[in-house]
């Protein structure tokens, strides 16, 4: 069996350990209702500037911004308790915890995600993923230029990377080359989205949801050129 020193599980979080699309039609829903729909357009326009003004999501930092002209409203504040008690663990995808603790038998499981520092955290704490990984848990702005700390935290022989972007996974790939073996999760609206692209590479594996891995033979897998460890021996 494959030790954890000889393998590190990296692991998405949203659409890849949960349904983060769900959670997103969530805040919608209960913004039209509290709001109406022109404030719910409003709130996902300040959503999207920010997005790409910091190249992170961040739904509370939005929420600041959004209750200019709103302040006296008692909806705000049922809006940031709805947020921040939101019940993520009911938003895993079936038998996404069993995927991890199925990994860790095979090598040590780490949560790599991108997002802002404040929910991302809470989110995957409060989801119960957190506590599944021990606490191996890493959030960046752009995790792919983060591999270098990634490494040096979690040094191994070898890395996969379970994601739902091909195109990440691909640019992850490119900088990692052999030492990584990369799984695609066709889950959420990324996914469907690039279902045509080219990418280049392709996934090593692709799976139809996070519970296929405990169908997966990892050290088989792992084992097998043109990538895997014996490849890169």
């Amino acid at each position: 069996m494959l030790s954890g020193g000889d393998v590190v599980f990296l692991l998405d979080v949203d659409n890849t350990l949960l349904d983060n699309d769900r959670f997103i039609a969530d805040v919608g829903a209960r913004l039209a209702e509290d709001f109406g729909p022109d404030q719910r357009d409003r709130y996902w326009s300040i959503f999207t500037a920010l997005r790409e003004e910091l190249s992170y999501v961040d739904y509370l930092a939005a929420l600041q911004k959004f209750r200019v002209g709103l302040d006296g409203n008692p909806a705000l504040l049922r809006m940031s308790s709805f947020m921040l008690e939101y019940p993520f663990a009911s938003r895993l995808y079936p038998r996404a915890l069993e995927a991890v603790g199925c990994l860790a038998g095979q090598g040590l499981p780490v949560i790599l995600s991108d997002g802002d520092i404040v929910f991302q955290p809470r989110k995957i704490e409060r989801s119960g993923i957190w506590n599944a990984v021990q606490g191996r848990v890493l959030i960046d702005v752009h995790k792919e230029r983060a591999l270098d700390a990634m490494q040096l935290r979690f040094p191994a022989s070898h890395y996969v990377m379970v994601d739902d972007k091909p195109a990440l996974l691909a640019t992850m790939k490119h900088a990692l080359g052999k030492k990584l073996t990369t799984v695609f999760v066709r889950q959420g609206h990324y996914a469907t989205e690039t279902a045509s692209a080219a990418i280049d590479p392709q996934p090593d594996l692709s799976i139809a949801s996070i519970g296929d891995l405990l169908e997966q033979d990892m050290g088989a897998l792992l084992a097998t050129p043109p990538f895997g460890i014996r490849a890169k021996e």
